[in-house]
């Protein structure tokens, strides 16, 4: 399903209709809701070209959480570091 975005709603932004995209899927990625290769199809960009864009509105590329943390640990452990 197409989304419109009217010309006016753009131009009162500031972005064109290609830095509109960018920007959506730049945001969506940050609120968790597209990974970095959907992001960047969304934006037609290749990954490393939207990973460029995060990086320009520092969103981090990795969330690390709790869990990778401890994964982490656990096999510095098991290396007995």
């Amino acid at each position: 399903m197409p989304v419109v975005i009217p010309d006016e709603t753009l131009c009162e932004a500031g972005l064109t209709e290609r830095e509109g995209l960018v920007e959506i899927a730049c945001r969506l990625f940050e609120a968790g809701r597209l990974t970095l290769w959907s992001g960047a199809r969304l934006a037609q960009l290749s990954r490393v070209a939207f990973e460029q864009e995060l990086q320009a509105r520092q969103i981090p590329l990795y969330r690390p959480t709790v869990a990778d943390l401890q994964a982490d640990l656990d096999a510095l452990d098991q290396l007995g570091i």
